[in-house]
């Protein structure tokens, strides 16, 4: 099918606000009589709060409110809050402001609200907290051996009879004898990987303005990537119900899955009561690191057999993911993305939800696929090398395909995993020379993409013009997509759209933007209401011309009919009044049947063999878009992707000290990549429409992460013979095993080679 605007890359309508630095965000709103909030954080990585002293500060001139866990409503060892908050919230709480208990450093103890921020900064120095520091820990596989517990009432999945533990919930996938499988095996290799916990590095940090007026309705304005999360989450911390909360989005600097929970806005709206003025509230960049959610950190063992002729006959693999102080990493996930690209009949795949001294957990960008990827696609790769096969050629041969079953149990519906390996394998990258020191990886990845609930509005302004109105955050350009959609329906040019996104009481209930959803659900909310739009246009038009609304045709943004002179949109909307009233229709959405989205990456690097250094010379992703309705943005989204996953491979990563404090906590030490460090991004857009879209839309924001962990960390084995198997991969550790590779082989008498990787420590076996 062809289309006039989708497949297009038109200026974005939000783009002039931006570019000229007039686009408002969380921390540019402002209200007369503003307070401004701070927040005191714990000192500790792990304490128990055995006092809280606020006079000295609450006596501060312009200091207006002094708050801690104690003003929040109290929450039982069952999780349920006094007032209407669900028992799922307690952890929420809690991480929102420590009740008796510090789990990490910086978690937040109290906060103040003063007539400045410096007044507001100042009276946190004055708060006096005793602690009883407890032992910490900030490792994983530590957190799992038990000799440092976070939480004593702690039951593994519920279960009675567990504890003491820190491994809050665990899960089993499996299917086959896996003793059959790898006895069917000619190669088996068994590994290690780690990767430790990163940030989503958005550049807006956390901030809100909290109203609250007399007859006790709040007013919040966010900066996140869902005004309704924002809006129930603060409503059950907080035991009110969620009709008193108006929720208004802001422009958002970036969030990756990282703003879509609450920190900030609780706080501010209890000081707002409390006080009877506004609160503004925002992080300082030190806050963001220490006090947000990073993607968690990750211990994974992977063994996997396969044939001489290179077919996959067995995995078997556990994996441990960090949840931070609370309960909720995205191990899950993680299980369900190991083998997804591929075709396996036999696998034992369990999951651990674990609890250690950091902030706890966040979604990012295909949360814990990245990390399983990792694991798997660089065991491929040494496998591949064992039986001197393609890597690319052995990705086809065990590609998933429609039919395969998912190791979550579903079969994939249409899928277009074949069709990324094919890109990449005809892609002129993956045939260009290679120089010295210069090495070449692959890696696929998968994410399973979602919907949800989405709606959407459009009326037909006087002029004719479309004002849409949705409730998803524009985080990567949905605005522009949902309007290229609308316009393409109605036969417009889409700058004549106007879309907007609504507040929490003028759109009906919207699930946070998510990179894999936003463009899937919202998209078919304003395709269903362009549908009934168009019938109303069609019976307006009927009813002018006193025909059937049967032999109305709409086309090219007009109302046509035999015998008559067309209607454009402008002539109906003057009209309105006389045939019925505004011209508008509603879509209100749970939208299902979103398929996955797969790609396969090639990157090629330089190792300097001195220093350790790596760079990315030549860097494409090939990935299936379902349809890319704007281009340009779909090819941003694979680049940003792409991006964030080499930073998080090369240099990326949280650095505590021996204390559990975090040492790295600002852009200058946590290093993420700039453009100087990195080529341009090549990328292909496949094309396997998605057939319960009526655009074959997939999600394309989170699966471009998934892949490049292994693809540079299979260049960088390419290019040395040394394999990594921890991320990041800096420098130091680069240059470490290089120097311990070469020694080892001096050692043997044996000259290291380029070709092929070391296998210490596999298991070789029929």
């Amino acid at each position: 099918m062809s289309y006039k605007i989708v497949g297009t890359s038109p200026i974005r309508h939000d783009g002039v606000e931006k570019v000229t630095g007039r686009a408002a965000y969380g921390a540019d709103f402002s209200l007369p009589g503003m307070l401004y909030g701070k927040v005191l954080r714990s000192e500790h990585a792990h304490a128990r709060i055995k006092s809280i002293d606020t006079s000295v500060a609450a006596a501060i001139e312009g200091v207006l409110c002094v708050v801690t866990g104690d003003d929040f409503p109290k929450v039982s060892s069952e999780g349920r809050t006094v007032g209407e908050a669900p028992a799922s919230i307690r952890d929420a709480a809690h991480n929102v402001m420590a009740r008796g208990h510090a789990r990490y450093h910086g978690h937040a103890i109290a906060a103040v609200a003063a007539t400045s921020a410096y007044i507001a900064q100042q009276a946190l120095a004055l708060i006096k907290v005793e602690y009883e520091p407890l032992p910490h820990v900030t490792n994983v596989m530590e957190a799992v051996a038990g000799h440092v517990i976070i939480d004593n009432d702690l039951l593994t999945n519920g279960e009675k009879g567990t504890g003491p533990t820190n491994i809050a919930g665990s899960n089993l996938f499996e299917r086959g004898d896996l003793g059959t499988g790898f006895d069917s095996a000619d190669i088996v290799l068994e590994r290690e990987y780690d990767s430790g916990t990163v940030h989503q590095g958005y550049i807006e940090p956390h901030a809100c303005v909290a109203r609250v007026i007399e007859n006790g309705q709040v007013l919040l304005w966010v900066s996140s990537q869902g005004q309704f999360a924002m809006r129930d989450l603060s409503a059950d911390v907080l035991g009110i119900p969620a009709s008193k909360i108006r929720a208004i989005p802001a422009e958002i600097g970036g969030g990756f899955g990282g703003k879509t929970t609450i920190y900030l806005e609780p706080v501010a709206i209890l000081m707002a009561q409390k006080t009877g003025r506004p609160v503004k509230m925002w992080m300082t960049r030190d806050e963001v690191f220490r006090a947000t959610g990073p993607a968690p950190a990750s211990h994974i063992r992977l063994k996997m057999g396969i044939t001489s002729e290179g077919d996959i006959t067995a995995a078997d693999c556990d994996m441990w993911f960090e949840a931070g102080a609370y309960a909720g990493s995205a191990y899950g996930a993680g299980m369900m993305a190991l083998v997804a690209p591929y075709d396996v009949d036999t696998f034992r795949i369990e999951g651990f939800d674990v609890l250690v001294n950091k902030p706890k957990s966040a979604a990012y960008r295909a949360p814990a696929a990245p990390n399983a990827s990792h694991a798997a696609e660089s065991l491929i790769d040494e496998l591949c090398k064992e039986i001197d096969m393609d890597p690319l050629e052995f990705r086809l041969r065990n590609a998933a395909r429609k039919g395969t079953r998912q190791a979550s149990g579903p079969a994939y519906p249409e899928i277009g995993m074949v069709e990324t390996v094919e890109a990449a394998k005809a892609h002129d990258h993956y045939r260009a020379k290679l120089g010295p020191n210069q090495g070449r990886g692959v890696a696929s990845g998968w994410w399973v993409n979602a919907g949800g609930e989405a709606t959407a509005h459009i009326v037909i302004q006087p002029d004719g013009r479309p004002a849409l109105v949705t409730g998803r955050p524009d985080i990567g350009g949905s605005r522009a997509s949902q309007a290229m959609i609308l316009a393409e329906e109605l036969g417009i040019d889409v700058g004549d759209v106007k879309p907007t996104i609504g507040d929490t009481d003028s759109v009906g209930f919207n699930m946070v933007t998510g990179g894999s959803s936003v463009a899937y659900a919202a998209g078919l909310a304003v395709h269903e209401a362009t549908q009934k739009l168009l019938q109303v246009l069609r019976e307006r038009a009927a009813l002018i011309w006193d025909i059937d609304a049967a032999k109305v045709e709409w086309r090219d943004g007009a109302a046509h009919a035999k015998g008559q002179d067309s209607l454009s949109l402008r002539d109906l909307a003057e009209q309105a009044g006389a045939t019925g009233g505004p011209l508008a229709a509603d879509a209100n959405v749970n939208a299902q049947g979103a398929a996955p989205a797969f790609g396969t990456h090639i990157c090629d690097v330089t190792v300097d063999p001195d220093t350790g250094k790596v760079d990315v010379l030549r860097y494409t992703v090939c990935q299936d878009a379902g349809r890319a309705i704007h281009r340009a943005y779909v090819e941003g989204q694979f680049q940003g992707g792409a991006v964030q996953g080499i930073g998080w491979a090369l240099n990326e990563e949280y650095i505590y000290n021996d204390d559990g404090a975090m040492e790295n906590a600002g852009f200058l030490d946590y290093r993420m990549p700039v453009a100087l460090d990195l080529p341009m991004i090549d990328t292909v857009v496949v094309e396997v429409p998605n057939p319960k879209h009526p655009y074959g839309i997939r999600g394309v924001g989170e699966n471009g992460i998934v892949a490049p962990l292994a693809a540079v960390a299979n260049a960088i084995a390419d290019a040395t013979g040394v394999r990594l198997y921890s991320v990041p991969m800096s420098p130091p550790r680069v240059q470490e095993a290089i120097a311990a590779h070469a020694a080892r082989h001096v050692t043997n008498g044996v000259t290291p080679t380029r070709e092929r990787a070391p296998v210490v420590g596999a298991s070789n076996r029929r």
